[in-house]
């Protein structure tokens, strides 16, 4: 977002985003500008008919021109509808556009956001950014800005039908409408506005919240617990309800009250008026018909001064909106090269890396180095917090370093084109997303240009033939809602027919057995066997008797190399390693004993799991 963006008021960068159709926004609210107007038509024909009436009271049958002007009031309210509609209509399209751009940008801004900022940021948040703020500028741009013009325009045009019949009872009627604006004054301004922002705050963090109780819903329902439970969903629900009351209680309670009191009762400023100006006046009947006018014409008040007031919390929730989009596109992408460069071959190197993530105190790696060259298999292992993962996530730029440098093929992946180094890159991770697709088309989403033949055989590598042979569709079975669910271990081995279709040439494992029974994690150890063939194999691990087999083992503690080398290498060594393997060997032979089946106590693992 440029500098002169970021001067702009909310509403002009809300235009922004609907592009061409900018200007149906600006017709839209002159045309009801104008229907507004149009709408005054027919009090003044009434006035005209009670004017005709009384004049000629009690001969109401000289009063010839009743039925003009009952036409007259039919033909201005007709007028002042289809203006309106055709007004609502420039609106909403300008308004479809703008929250279409809007979820486009931002969407496509997320795409060259990197991986890592996704961690950062919750997805109730962002999918609230992306759908729920575009709907709130929708609601703004469609509705409030036509209402807010014509409510200017009524207003205006109102002060100048105040005074053009009877500029007392004018003032009277006015009265009314400046104890109104004083009152919204209180809430709009100031200590209001604060209080919306806190609202908008708070129904945001609970729509987050929200999300990752859904998902712990599972957990929740297993130990018999209650929402109460849920700490941060308990506290997000009442800090929002918090806020709704305070702002109920606190900001609209009073102004409110004194608000509607006077828009309604205009009687209460009008009436005393008349009858002490009534004795006064030489042509009563004139007098009369004024005050009707008057009378008629109070109940405009109200509807002026209401869309008035409605609109204004719709701009400060579009302001609100407007604010959390352009945060979003404030955050910097990953620079890229203008002149990137190749990679020579598939080998993976680190050189002296440090990196620190965004608030942390230390640095989650510092001076790592190690190398894995072409086809081999390199496993990174260590007790929990040692920086595995993150040096798995700096690989294909989920983050920069620091300072070193993660080398791929000879160039620094800051130097690579970003497509380029994500297809030098498949990734397995310990939990995996599967789409509401086929099973066929979640495996294309690694290349989806695939044919149906190399996605079975993906699967077929994957040790996935009894997953398609059981479900009833095969590879065309939908998953998810109102389709077939797999299992953790059925997910992974997808995960790892994606991977296989890719063909990339460097593998990234991130403890892909996890979560696999015994039978899945046999079939998932085929897989690999598979999938690393010909492939240069990061793999991490916390389970050590998968990387017995490795070419090289590095491990990884407190952010540091400890040591590195092959399996043997590292049980001579007597090091971390070995004590890591001493207790893996240990929490291995946990067994139930006894005649009440007590449990012999699992050994504590320093960097290994059973």
């Amino acid at each position: 977002m440029t500098k002169e963006q970021k001067e702009k008021s909310g509403i002009a960068v809300l235009l922004d985003f609907a592009g061409e159709r900018k200007w149906l926004t600006y017709l839209g609210c002159v045309l009801s500008a104008a229907a507004q107007l149009l709408g005054f038509g027919p009090y003044v024909c009434i006035w005209l008919v009670a004017r005709d009436l009384i004049a000629v009271a009690p001969d109401w049958t000289a009063a010839t021109g009743i039925a003009t002007y009952g036409w007259w009031a039919v033909g201005f309210a007709a007028a002042s509808i289809v203006l309106y509609y055709v007004a609502l209509c420039c609106t909403h399209m300008a308004a479809f556009r703008c929250a279409s751009n809007m979820r486009k940008q931002v969407s496509a801004h997320l795409m060259k956001l990197p991986l890592g900022y996704f961690d950062n940021h919750a997805t109730g948040e962002l999918r609230r950014i992306v759908d729920g703020c575009a709907a709130s500028t929708e609601t703004l741009l469609a509705h409030s800005l036509p209402d807010v013009a014509g409510s200017v325009t009524m207003v205006l045009g109102m002060l100048v039908l105040l005074f053009v019949f009877d500029w007392r009872l004018g003032l009277a009627c006015l009265a009314s409408v400046v104890v109104s604006l004083l009152a919204l004054m209180k809430v709009m301004v100031g200590e209001g506005v604060e209080f919306i922002k806190q609202y908008i705050d708070a129904s945001t963090n609970m729509s987050k919240a929200g999300t990752e109780y859904v998902r712990g819903i599972p957990v929740v329902k297993v130990f018999q617990q209650t929402v109460h439970s849920f700490k941060a969903f308990h506290d997000a629900i009442n800090e929002y309800s918090e806020r709704a009351r305070d702002y109920t209680d606190k900001i609209c309670r009073g102004p409110q009250v004194v608000n509607l009191s006077a828009l309604n009762g205009v009687v209460v400023f009008l009436l005393p008026v008349a009858l002490l100006l009534a004795p006064g006046e030489g042509d009563f009947a004139h007098f009369v018909a004024n005050f009707a006018f008057y009378a008629i014409f109070s109940a405009v008040v109200p509807t002026a001064m209401n869309k008035l007031m409605f609109s204004t919390e719709a701009f400060q929730k579009a302001d609100d909106a407007q604010k959390r989009v352009r945060s979003v596109l404030e955050a910097k992408p990953l620079p890229v090269s203008e002149t990137p460069e190749h990679p020579s071959g598939n080998d993976v190197r680190f050189d002296d890396v440090t990196f620190t993530y965004e608030g942390a105190e230390k640095p989650a790696v510092e001076h790592v180095s190690f190398e894995a060259p072409a086809g081999s298999t390199l496993a990174l292992v260590g007790p929990s917090g040692g920086g595995k993962s993150t040096c798995a996530a700096l690989i294909p730029r989920f983050w920069d370093v620091d300072s070193g440098s993660v080398m791929v093929g000879g160039v620094d992946v800051r130097q690579m084109d970003p497509h380029e180094l994500m297809d030098q890159v498949a990734f397995v991770f310990q939990t995996n997303q599967l789409f509401h697709q086929t099973l066929a088309d979640n495996v294309r989403a690694a290349r989806p240009d695939a044919t149906d033949d190399e996605v079975l055989a993906a699967l077929s590598a994957a040790q996935c033939d009894d997953i398609v042979a059981k479900l009833p569709q095969g590879a065309n079975t939908m998953l998810g809602a109102g389709g077939a669910y797999l299992s953790g271990g059925e997910v992974q081995r997808v995960a790892l027919a994606r991977a296989i279709l890719k063909d990339a040439p460097i593998v990234v494992l991130d403890e892909a057995t996890a979560f696999a029974d015994p039978e899945n994690e046999a079939l998932i150890q085929r897989a690999f066997t598979r999938l690393a063939a010909g492939r240069t194999v990061i793999m991490i691990a916390h389970r050590l008797s998968t990387v017995v087999g490795a070419d090289k083992i590095v491990v990884l503690d407190q952010g540091h190399v400890a040591e590195s080398g092959k399996h043997e290498e590292l049980l001579a060594a007597g090091g971390l390693y070995a004590r890591m393997w001493a207790d893996y060997e240990k929490a291995a032979s946990w067994r139930i004993e006894g005649e009440k089946a007590a449990a012999t106590p699992a050994v504590a693992m320093e960097g290994g799991e059973a």
